[in-house]
């Protein structure tokens, strides 16, 4: 075998050998890739202040969270359970110190670049003793494209605790973006209308960032609402402007 030969077999071989690799490499991605057709996941936090559509729900002081969900890859349907610890039932006047969510939907794709998501949610305060009682359902639907997204949802109940409030709605428009090395801009504006209850309706705003640092996802936000109506029994409004940092990780 000449010299030239011997060269282009061993090109030929580095070559093939290569391209084996880079294959095996591509399945390999494609393989870590693929979800199974059923997926359950859990995830816990701690947060400095619970905030929910601006207004603190733990009086402006920490609380614990945790939940679970559930996913049918293949459709898209999914179901899902989340608690927190809470003090605002307590401040209205009645009882308990949790908020347990129960939730289900269905998220798909209408085409390649607007994806949705529907379903039902119920809050459930355990023991609230409010009358009205603050337990909660509503429905909600939701478009995204891309870093948007724009979301309504709809009580077909009274809307915690307040009195004759069915048919309220809250409408939020968010904006996510991964500005440089997994930092994520997140924007949001809402708006809560409490029906037959106008002082208590109001806007909401956040301005945050989050990274996923592996062990936790890291998250700061300025968190603001522009209502006078959500105050501690010491007076103290709950949805004046304030920075929560929140600590939590997915497993």
């Amino acid at each position: 075998m000449t010299s030239l030969t011997k060269n282009l077999t061993l090109a030929a071989a580095l070559t093939l050998a290569f391209a084996s690799f880079g294959g095996g490499a591509v399945h390999a991605e494609e393989a870590a890739a693929a979800k199974p057709d059923n997926e359950v996941s859990y995830n816990a936090a701690l947060t400095s202040d619970y905030r929910f559509r601006g207004i603190s729900q733990s009086r402006l002081n920490p609380a614990l969270q945790g939940g679970a969900d559930y996913t049918h890859n293949p459709s898209g349907f999914y179901a899902g359970t989340w608690l927190s610890t809470i003090k605002w039932t307590k401040d209205a006047g009645g009882d308990g110190d949790i908020e347990w969510d129960l939730y289900g939907g269905k998220r798909g794709e209408i085409s390649k670049d607007i994806a949705y998501d529907v379903g039902g949610l119920y809050y459930f305060y355990p023991s609230n003793g409010l009358h009205p009682s603050a337990n909660t359902f509503e429905l909600y639907g939701q478009l995204s494209a891309g870093p948007f997204s724009v979301k309504y949802s709809h009580s077909t109940t009274n809307l915690f605790g307040f009195v004759d409030s069915k048919n309220s709605g809250y409408l939020e428009a968010a904006f996510t973006y991964d500005v440089y090395d997994g930092y994520n801009l997140g924007l949001h504006v809402g708006h809560q209308n409490v029906k037959n209850n106008g002082a208590a309706s109001y806007s909401d705003y956040k301005v945050g960032v989050s990274k996923d640092f592996g062990f936790a996802t890291v998250a700061l936000a300025a968190v603001y609402a522009d209502s006078d109506a959500y105050v501690t029994p010491a007076g103290k409004s709950t949805a004046k402007t304030g920075a929560v940092l929140t600590i939590s990780k997915t497993f």
